[in-house]
């Protein structure tokens, strides 16, 4: 498996299937920021039921049919019909998109891994389809490790990020810069320094030789 993060937006995506997989794989999606998530089956969940009433997905309630995969760029499939699936995953790729097949990794064209979102950290893990328990047992671990303090972080360091680019010429000294604020951010608190003060003190430290360069 060859890991990428998939920029949604604008983009048709395909569920065949209207149960718990595809309710789930929905969600996912929608967390991801899909915003064209369009959903086949004769049958959906409540919660699904209530998205396609709010207008937030598409939904037809009826049986999947081979031109509903055209122009999708994934397709999932989704239901407990393993000859459906399959033929679906064919349609998907005949037409150009990649398909995931519910149960059934080595017949998909991608795997999704177990997910931890903190605002725009994502941290993703997975066992390649051995082992989904194992990978949702990290995934519990990483919960733990990287608590809400991290979307805060990378929303500090985003800013600090595009300041640095205008402020800091020297591609080194700017890298170094990022590195020192990569390690404090997560321990910094709402309050503490806004942008400017921060990037002025790590500019400093660096100018100085006052950081040893050896904490990684």
């Amino acid at each position: 498996m060859y890991p990428v993060m998939l920029q949604l937006r604008g983009e048709k995506v395909v569920i065949v299937g209207g149960g718990r997989i595809a309710e789930r794989k929905t969600l996912a999606l929608l967390e991801a920021g899909a915003d064209s998530v369009v959903l086949i089956s004769p049958v959906l969940t409540p919660r699904l039921q209530a998205l396609a009433k709010d207008g937030i997905i598409q939904a037809s309630a009826r049986p999947y049919q081979a031109e509903d995969a055209r122009g999708a760029r994934l397709l999932f499939a989704a239901t407990d019909d393993a000859l459906l699936n399959q033929a679906a995953a064919e349609d998907g790729r005949r037409a150009g998109a990649w398909a995931n097949i519910a149960d059934d990794a080595a017949g998909s064209d991608f795997a999704n891994p177990a997910v931890v979102r903190r605002g725009d950290l994502l941290l993703a893990v997975s066992a390649s389809g051995a082992s989904p328990a194992l990978a949702a047992r990290i995934r519990g671990e990483l919960e733990q490790a990287y608590g809400d303090e991290y979307e805060a972080a990378v929303q500090r360091l985003r800013g600090l990020r595009e300041r640095a680019k205008a402020a800091v010429e020297d591609p080194q000294e700017r890298h170094e810069l990022l590195r020192l604020a990569a390690a404090e951010a997560p321990r910094m608190q709402e309050g503490d320094e806004d942008l400017d003060a921060w990037l002025e003190r790590l500019q400093k430290l660096i100018t100085e030789g006052l950081h040893n360069g050896n904490d990684k």
